[in-house]
Parts: C-alpha cells; sequence; structure tokens
C-alpha cells in the first residue's frame, strides 16, 4: 500500500477511526468517558461561538454520539445556558457511556422527541445539537432517527453536529436519505472523509477540528486526505541555468470552429504554471484565432475539415511530441466523429505524460479501458456529466456516489482521475486519493477546466509524477482563483483569463 504524501491532511473513514479510539481506551489507558467529555467540550466551545446567547436544544441518539450531546447539555447548563435536551430512545437504550452522562446530567428532565414540550423547544433555540448519528452509520435513517433529523432541519437556529452530521456516511460522504444540515460539524481527533466529499460535504457546514486527548502515536494508516499547502513545496523551481527546454515543453492539441478559446486558455495557463515552452497544435483554419491572442506559444497548423481536426492530424500532431515532455489533449475539440477518433488514437498511441480534458474525454465514452493500455502517465479531469459518460452511468448516480465512481474510473482506466467540483478528488488507481479543500466559487465561470488542464501539464511537463502533479494543479488552480476574486473585489467577476494571471501569485503564496 502506497504511503499519502506529507502534503495530504489525513482524513479518517469510520473504521479506522474506530480502531483509532479502540487502541487510545485498550492500548493507551485512556478512560472512554474521558475521550467522551472531552469531545462533549470542543463542542460545547462551538455552540458558544456560534450562538453566544440564547437556548439550546440537543437531540440525543441512542449511541455514543448521543452521549457526546448529553455532555454538551450538562456543561452548557453549568455555564447558567438554557438547555433542553430531546432523546430519541429511553434511558435504558443508552450505550453504557452515554447512560452514564445521562446520569450526571443536571436541571430539567429529558423531553421525548415529538412532544410538544420539545416542539416548542426546537422551534424558540437559537442552536441545535445534532447528536443522533455518529461515523458508524451508514445507509437510510429510519424511524425516530429520521423524524429526529426532520425536526433538527425544521429547526430555525443554527446547527451543530457532533462529528458528523446525522445522515452522512461518515467514511464516503454518501447521503442515503434524510440528513441534516449542519451550519457547523465539530469532528474529534481528525476529520472523516464524508464531511469533505459531497454531498456529505454541503451538508457540513465549517468543520471544526477537536482535539479529544487521543495520544500520540496512533495508528494513522489512510489513504484519503486533504491537499496541504505544503503540496507547493514539490514544485521545481528555475535555475539560472534552466532553458526554456528544462523548464518544460507542453503540447497542447486541440481546438475547432468557435471553441478556440479552450486551447488558447489551456497553453496560457500552462506558461504561467511554469512551462517554458508550449506549442498549440491546432486546425490550419483557426490557426490565426490563437496567433492573434497568444505572443508566446508555439502554433502548429493541423488538417482540419469545416474547422474540425481529423485523423489526418495524427502524424503530424506524434511529430510535435518528439521534444516535449507533455500533452495536453481535448480543449476545444469539439464532437465530430474525425476529432473523436483522433482524441482516441492520439491518447492510444502519446509516449508523454498526457491531460486528457473535454471532449477528448467523451471520446472515451464506454471506452475508459482503453487508457490502461497506455505506456505514460495519464492524467484525466472529469466533471460529474463527463465521468457519467466514461462510465456509462446516470451523472446524479456520479454526483451521489462521487468518491467510488472516481476510484472506479480510476481503477477500469489505470489513470490518475481528477474529479472536479467543490470538493475536487485525485484518485489515483492504488487507491490513494487527495482531496482539494474547494471554497473557492469564482472557479465556477466557463474556461476554468481549460485552466486546470493547462497547468496540470505544465506540472507534469517540469517532472512531477501525476498523482503530485494533479494535486498540486487542483491546489494552484484554487489558490489562484481566490487570488482573482480579491483581485477583482467579488467572485461573480472573475473570468478565466483572470485565473490565469492570478497562477503565479498562487504559486508564490
Amino acid at each position: 500500500m502506497a504511503a499519502l504524501p506529507d502534503w495530504c491532511e489525513p482524513l479518517y473513514d469510520a473504521p479506522r477511526m474506530r480502531a483509532i479510539d479502540r487502541w487510545a481506551i485498550d492500548e493507551q489507558g485512556v478512560a472512554s468517558l474521558e475521550l467522551m467529555e472531552r469531545a462533549g467540550e470542543g463542542v460545547a466551545r462551538l455552540v458558544e461561538q456560534i450562538a453566544p446567547d440564547g437556548s439550546v436544544a440537543v437531540v440525543c441518539g441512542k449511541g455514543n454520539n448521543g452521549g457526546d450531546g448529553l455532555v454538551v447539555a450538562r456543561l452548557l447548563r453549568q455555564a447558567a445556558r438554557e438547555v433542553s435536551v430531546i432523546c430519541i430512545g429511553e434511558p435504558d437504550e443508552l450505550s453504557p457511556d452515554a447512560r452514564a452522562n445521562f446520569d450526571r446530567l443536571p436541571g430539567e428532565p429529558v423531553l421525548g422527541l415529538g412532544s410538544a414540550d420539545a416542539n416548542e423547544a426546537l422551534g424558540r433555540a437559537a442552536a441545535v445539537v445534532d447528536a443522533v448519528l455518529g461515523t458508524g452509520f451508514e445507509g437510510a435513517p429510519r424511524g425516530v432517527a429520521a423524524e429526529a433529523i426532520e425536526a433538527i432541519d425544521g429547526a430555525v437556529g443554527r446547527v451543530v453536529s457532533v462529528d458528523v452530521p446525522s445522515g452522512v456516511d461518515a467514511s464516503t460522504g454518501t447521503v442515503a436519505g434524510k440528513a441534516v444540515q449542519a451550519d457547523a460539524t465539530a469532528t474529534f481527533h481528525a476529520a472523516k472523509v464524508g464531511v469533505w466529499v459531497h454531498p456529505g460535504k454541503g451538508r457540513a457546514g465549517e468543520v471544526v477540528r477537536v482535539d479529544v486527548g487521543i495520544p500520540r502515536g496512533a495508528p494513522a494508516s489512510t489513504q484519503i486526505g486533504l491537499i496541504d499547502r505544503r503540496v507547493l513545496d514539490a514544485l521545481p523551481r528555475r535555475l539560472a541555468g534552466s532553458t526554456k527546454f528544462t523548464s518544460g515543453h507542453v503540447v497542447v492539441v486541440g481546438g475547432s470552429a468557435g471553441l478556440m478559446g479552450a486551447p488558447a486558455m489551456a497553453s496560457l495557463a500552462a506558461m504561467r504554471a511554469g512551462a517554458g515552452y508550449v506549442t498549440a497544435c491546432v486546425p490550419a483554419s483557426e490557426r490565426h484565432v490563437l496567433d492573434a491572442q497568444l505572443m508566446e506559444t508555439m502554433t502548429r497548423a493541423m488538417s482540419d475539415e469545416s474547422g474540425a481536426l481529423t485523423t489526418a492530424a495524427l502524424e503530424p500532431a506524434l511529430a510535435a511530441l518528439e521534444r516535449a515532455r507533455s500533452l495536453a489533449l481535448g480543449p476545444g475539440f469539439g464532437r465530430k466523429e474525425g476529432s473523436a477518433e483522433l482524441a482516441r488514437e492520439l491518447a492510444r498511441r502519446s509516449p508523454l505524460p498526457t491531460v486528457i480534458d473535454a471532449d477528448a474525454l467523451n471520446a472515451h465514452a464506454g471506452r475508459l479501458a482503453d487508457l490502461a493500455d497506455r505506456n505514460a502517465a495519464t492524467v484525466i479531469t472529469p466533471h460529474v456529466g463527463e465521468l457519467g459518460r466514461l462510465l456509462q452511468i446516470d451523472s446524479a448516480e456520479v454526483e451521489r456516489e462521487r468518491l467510488a465512481r472516481a476510484r472506479q474510473a480510476a481503477e477500469i482506466s489505470g489513470a490518475v482521475v481528477v474529479l472536479k467540483g467543490d470538493d475536487t478528488l485525485v484518485v489515483h488507481p492504488d487507491d490513494r486519493v487527495a482531496i482539494g479543500r474547494g471554497g473557492c466559487p469564482a472557479l465556477a465561470t466557463a474556461g476554468t477546466g481549460d485552466v486546470l488542464t493547462g497547468t496540470i501539464a505544465a506540472l507534469l511537463a517540469q517532472g512531477l509524477d501525476p498523482f503530485t502533479a494533479a494535486a498540486a494543479g487542483v491546489y494552484l488552480h484554487a489558490e489562484a482563483g481566490r487570488q482573482a476574486t480579491r483581485a477583482q473585489g467579488a467572485a461573480e467577476g472573475v473570468i478565466a483569463t483572470d485565473v490565469i494571471a492570478a497562477l503565479p501569485r498562487a504559486r508564490r503564496s
């Protein structure tokens, strides 16, 4: 099993988190009630931050997640907050640690879910603590748990979830039924995968890590992590003796009538991301468009039919790769059959690390396994719709199970898969996953996918391995979006060329 790079902040699934808890309790002698106490303290502090005044309603399940909620209720009552406790089960149904904290609870009696008093408490609470279902939950909530989730989502106060929003699968981020919409999630020891992968990420709100006192040295084997800014340390730097070729030569093959902006942006992004030389292979009838836009990029005119590349361009394109170090294939290709055939043949025969995007991906719909025969590294950068076409499933199914479907595509293709989104997933065929932190709405504009393609191609040309190049490209792309937002004043005013212009500043950060 390949190790997760040190530029990834580890994320844990439910089985690994259970193993860490068990190690702390059984091998390090940490009392389980002490872990629960510290968890409750962390949640209570978060509640005080997001709702400093007003009453609080704590909705507790039967397991240890509910026990955490009971600690929160006790601590807030001791701090003179008005707290209503609503339980979905009877005291004798609680887990042992939860029952111990139930017995410690001072003040008003516990309310039953659905009672008039419980409904009234939820209706006026400034904050609601979701302590219904924990990290071990899978599937769709049913019965009283589903009713509790519905009651929490019907409340007007701000919602704090304990460890993971109830209804979200902590290991995958899938949401199979009802799930709490939290304003913030207090996650214990380390964040869980499910609060960083959509749709779970969209339910979690702000994710705040709480130290619960698990000793150093906990078993930390995980294949999934968040991309950290330390990934920038892997980027090569130009030295005094560098040349345009040692800085990396990227070939971009793409373009068609009406879509020449795509190869132009991919080419310019590659240069701004550090490539020393970029050659754009484009339709001969459209070459003038690129020549008018880019002074620094070399262009090669390829044979075309009605403004679209066809297999007549295959041998000239392969010749253009002879002195290059990476290929960006697909920006602005269009969907004519001749172009699709060229995309498939060029992907098959390219001897270089290759980034495949846009209509070069669509050309592989139902043919994803063909990429496994390539002899050089491959990175594919689909959005949800493109991945659905590659796997021949509905895009809604991809969105429901983003992590599983990205892993499936990596296994079939042998490629590093970059599934784009607010939670961009970089998935290696060996099962390692690096997740972008997102939070950059400026990238929701036309052309930014071409920017990412050019950025990753540049990093491949500079010698980075495909997993690192893809993850670093995702990080630079998002940071450039944030830099562009600051420069333009609002995310809504950012266009793709603003993101390109910000790439050097993002790299410097």
